[in-house]
């Protein structure tokens, strides 16, 4: 053993001889900080000493700051870094987490140091997914970090692994936002990755060795990761590996390894890369996989290649885009789904430019470092409180302009006027959940209507910094504005957090609740009264860096207005506000990369995602658009733009499905779950009316020259309009159509003789409908714990309705087995990785392993001609009928039927493809058979086999498999359904109107 160690102290030794120099040299001065005592000699086990210090900040899920001093930590375990905990090295040196030789339970699979850890989500109880990754493999269960672990963080700490370690990987970040690595040199040596698993924002980070520098699937909360100025050197097999996990890499350095960024076989991911640079790459800078898919988006803008003989090899058709000459300049690549204009469907395409190549100028970073921490002035030292209840306006004044850069301990700091930086200010805090500017609710100067009165205001143009502290323009603040920012093209706004929303820490401990209604207080009617959170404006611009912008109280989350000063964003998360998340007004100049805005069911439910007005010259990459899975209101475009012109999109996602755990007595399951309601397109043009119906795609150059859309293609007629959202439709045996308007919970019927019918009315939460042969129609409702079952007569009085109970499976001669139109099922959430073969399971296997699964019960129809497999239902929310409810069933647009043993068609929109399958007595699918290069709300066949899809518009597809046609619809078209009498009448429902065409 004693051996053991000193050949280990030798090579960790050497290793350190060319550290990074540490971002904290010295001790912030912060009472609020748990400063970890351990040895650090290297040789002694720390892992509880530093466990103990990691859990004593911990402070019952609000979270807190530790310091590491200089030292060398051996540890034998993974240290478990709760939420909201954020580590700091500090000292002369960074202070280094060792792994020595041999160390038992790294040998086998993946083994984690460090794992970032999240609270009970959703109140499960147990831990439904175990982290897989965690040393020892035999201890308590480990909750992994998840899409509510925000503010967590590890600063300034090296990892080095010994040699025997073939499993070790240095940091599981599975982690949502405000979250981030930064600072941090990986020597991995033998071990297999320094990050597996990601998630938000991570700079500064230097790989060396190992199998992999990141190894990692789809964030937990589905969001992108960015990483900004870092270097990988000396891969053995790649220096990134990894699929979904909207990979945006800035300032970043490949060399010495095989391949540079590699997606997994089968899956595609929205990756981005601006100034990257790659040397001695010998197989591929780049593996794209899952080719001609919506959600394969991959593109690199001025990147330089040295001695990378190619720069994109299609995994799936074996093309590869060889470098031209030895060295040279990538100035655009792009593949992916290509709108060629607005108002038309995209094509799969790829866009190759290259360059000399010539001297690089030296790197600019994409963030600025900050000072010395030596320099660092603490407010305390001017007398600031940060008590939550002292006024500290004063106090943090005198700070500013008596020292340039200025430090805030943990605290929540009471202003009641404009805290104004000077030109070349700096503030710093740690924390941005626990260290906070607060304004206190009817604060004097922010009452009544005048203009916008800042919480904390930069100077004009000059190079202030603020970085990690949260600012919290209260609720009754009407002229609030949480930073008015003029600063110049140098300043930078990094790891800050706007308060007021989701999630708000306040200083007793409690929770913000933007629901909150009581006989005193009514939190919902403040919303949306005080000006933007962040605004930009007057020539102002900058970098601004993993900043959350979640406070429904203001108008806009980020807001930039009147400026031509560029502007750099990374990892932007602008979410629940009334109206807009992003805006900008006379803007020119301006990139954001990885944007991401989220639109709640209540706060959200008519607002945009991104509004652009009278500017030019703007770059979008990595955009994603989500409205989450709770909407029940359509909307019909996530970005809407006016007078504007010479804006280029690259890489958008537009969605509206998420994943959700749950535990009860048969253990515990994620489920995932789609929306109805995602936005119906992903842009609007205003000015001239036209709408980019793809959702996901990975090319457009908006011109703003663009008058009109083109010619629609085929012919529909439509029947009926004026409702809410109508689907879940199905047909008798005469071909009459009937169908659901969920909101107003009515159930109508159409036939050409007829016209419009309400069917029922009554308050039963019908969703979905499915007819037997005796025109029984089968109602699913979402009422109840697992949803219900009832049946009616048409034409039968209202009063007569007949409850269906679910029974075991039981073969059933001759009867119709009803299964979901469209679903969703990629297994996200969950660890895909074989930890045998460091092979991922697939989506597509994924996706037929789970839709085969038979039911364990049915509903059967009163004639006994039709049933419906019970599928699980997750609930969220009351236990009563009031909560949220989800399955595949409630999820479809509709059903489709076929006799046990025949094939039905169904989408798949995880996948965006269509597919036939065997339908089974129990409900399962087997048998898959991709019929259509498209999937997305629903599908339908003719008696000719042709397939038609709904995604976007109605795409023809002969039995074959290839298009043959387009039907274009004025709406988005939801669900397709066949009837009449000759069933030639294809029936397109859309959220508001009922149209049909005839097919011959």
């Amino acid at each position: 053993m004693k051996r053991m160690l000193t050949m280990s102290a030798l090579l960790l030794a050497a290793s350190a001889a060319v550290a990074s120099p540490s971002a904290y040299e010295a001790m912030p001065d912060d009472p609020g900080a748990v400063v970890a005592r351990a040895k650090g000699d290297g040789t002694t086990d720390d892992s509880a000493a530093l466990q103990q210090a990691i859990d004593r900040a911990a402070n019952q899920g609000q979270g807190g700051v530790v310091f590491l001093p200089s030292g060398r930590y051996r540890i034998t375990r993974s240290i478990l870094i709760p939420l909201a905990v954020r580590v700091y090295g500090v000292g002369p040196t960074r202070p280094v987490f060792v792994l020595a030789p041999n160390t038992p339970g790294f040998q086998k699979g993946v083994a984690n140091m460090v794992i970032f850890t999240g609270g009970d989500q959703y109140s499960v109880g147990k831990v439904p997914m175990p982290v897989p990754s965690a040393v020892p493999a035999d201890g308590p269960p480990v909750r992994d970090a998840n899409s509510s672990t925000f503010y967590s963080a590890l600063s300034n700490v090296d990892f080095e692994i010994g040699d025997g370690n073939p499993a070790a990987a240095a940091v599981r970040m599975h982690t949502a936002q405000h979250s981030n690595l930064s600072h941090i040199d990986f020597h991995i040596g033998s071990g297999l990755a320094g990050v597996y698993q990601v998630g938000n924002i991570a700079y500064n980070l230097r790989f060396h060795g190992g199998r992999y520098g990141i190894l990692s699937e789809k964030t937990s909360p589905a969001w992108q990761f960015t990483l900004l100025d870092s270097t990988f050197d000396g891969q053995r097999d790649a220096a990134i590996r990894e699929h979904e996990a909207g990979l945006t890499l800035v300032n970043t350095d490949i060399r010495n390894t095989p391949v540079g960024v590699e997606i997994n076989r089968g899956y595609g991911d929205w990756l981005w890369g601006k100034d990257v640079r790659f040397e001695n790459v010998s197989k591929a800078a780049v593996i794209v996989s899952n080719e001609n898919n919506v959600y394969t988006q991959v593109g690199f803008e001025n990147a330089t290649a040295r001695n990378v003989p190619t720069f994109v090899r299609f995994r799936d058709s074996g093309k590869t885009l060889a470098g031209a000459g030895r060295d040279y300049k990538v100035t655009e690549f792009t593949y992916g789904l290509t709108l060629k204009q607005l108002g038309e469907p995209g094509q799969f395409a790829s866009n190759y430019k290259t360059a000399a190549f010539t001297a690089a100028a030296p790197d600019q970073r994409a963030l600025r470092l900050l000072p010395p921490s030596s320099q660092w002035a603490s407010v305390r030292r001017f007398g600031a409180k940060g008590d939550g209840v002292t006024d500290d306006t004063a106090a943090l004044q005198k700070a500013i302009d008596s020292s340039r850069v200025v430090y805030l301990p943990l605290g929540f700091y009471v202003v009641n006027d404009t805290i104004r930086l000077k030109a070349d200010s700096v503030i710093v805090g740690l924390h941005p959940g626990l260290t906070q500017l607060l304004l206190p609710n009817g604060s004097p100067a922010y009452q009544g209507v005048g203009a916008p009165k800042a919480l904390l205001e930069s100077a004009r143009g000059g190079d202030a910094i603020v970085s990690g502290i949260g600012l919290a323009t209260g609720e009754v603040n009407q002229r609030a504005v949480g930073v008015l920012w003029r600063a110049g093209e140098r300043s930078l706004v990094d790891d800050v957090r706007i308060q007021g929303g989701h999630g708000t820490r306040l200083y007793d401990g409690s929770r913000n609740d933007p629901y909150r209604k009581d006989a005193k207080f009514d939190t919902t009617a403040h919303w949306d009264r005080q000006y933007p959170s962040i605004w930009v404006t007057d020539n102002g611009g900058g970098t601004f860096s993993g900043i959350w912008s979640p406070s429904g109280y203001a108008q806009a989350g980020f807001y930039v207005t009147n400026t031509k000063t560029p502007g750099h964003v990374y990892e932007l998360s602008a979410e629940h506000h009334v109206r807009a998340e992003i805006v900008l007004d006379n803007v020119e100049n301006w990139e954001f990369l990885a944007p991401q805005t989220e639109e709640e069911v209540r706060d959200g439910a008519d607002a945009v995602s991104l509004e652009i007005r009278n500017s030019r010259n703007l770059l979008f990459a990595n955009y994603h658009a989500y409205r989450v899975t709770r909407s029940i209101k359509p909307m019909p475009a996530a970005a809407l733009i006016t007078n504007s012109s010479n804006i280029r999109f690259r890489n958008v996602h537009v969605n509206g499905e998420s994943g959700f755990s749950t535990c009860d007595d048969n253990g515990c399951t994620t489920f995932l779950r789609a929306s109805k309601y995602p936005y119906e397109n992903a842009i609007r043009d205003v000015t001239n009316k036209i709408d980019v119906r793809e959702r996901e795609f990975a090319v457009l150059d908006y011109p703003g020259t663009q008058k009109k859309a083109p010619a629609p293609l085929g012919k529909v007629e439509k029947l009926e309009s004026g409702f809410f959202s109508i689907a879940g439709a199905a047909v008798d045996a005469n071909g009459k159509l009937y169908f659901v308007d969920r909101h107003w919970r009515r159930i109508y019927s159409w036939a050409r003789d007829e016209g419009l019918v309400v069917v029922r009315d009554a308050p039963l939460d019908p969703v979905n409908l499915a007819i037997d042969h005796s025109g029984n129609v089968m109602v699913l409702s979402s009422f109840g714990p697992q949803a219900s079952v009832y049946a009616f007569k048409p034409g039968a009085p209202a009063t007569d309705v007949t409850m269906i109970e679910p029974t075991p499976v039981a073969a059933r001669a001759g009867a119709q087995v009803a299964v979901p139109v469209n679903f969703w099922q990629n297994g996200e959430f969950r660890d895909q990785l074989n930890f045998d073969t460091y092979e991922f399971t697939t989506l597509a296997e994924m996706f037929a392993r789970d839709v085969a699964l038979p039911k364990a019960q049915q509903y059967v129809s009163p004639d006994g001609s039709l049933v419906l497999p019970a599928y699980r239902v997750l609930r969220q929310g009351a236990a009563d009928h009031l909560g949220y409810r989800w399955s595949d069933t409630l999820n479809t647009h509709g059903f489709v039927s076929a006799p046990v043993g025949q094939r039905v068609v169904f989408t798949n929109g995880s996948e965006n493809r269509t597919f036939s399958g065997m339908v089974g007595a129990a409900g399962g699918i087997t048998d898959l058979k991709q019929v259509a290069d498209r999937g997305g709300e629903s599908a339908a066949v003719d008696r000719a086999g042709n397939v038609y899809v709904a995604n976007g518009q109605v795409f023809v597809y002969g039995p074959d498999g290839k298009q043959r046609g387009r039907i274009d619809v004025p709406e988005r078209p939801l669900q397709l359904i066949f009837g009449g009498a000759d069933r030639r009448t294809l029936f397109i429902l859309t959220h508001h109107a009922l149209y049909a065409t005839r097919v011959q």
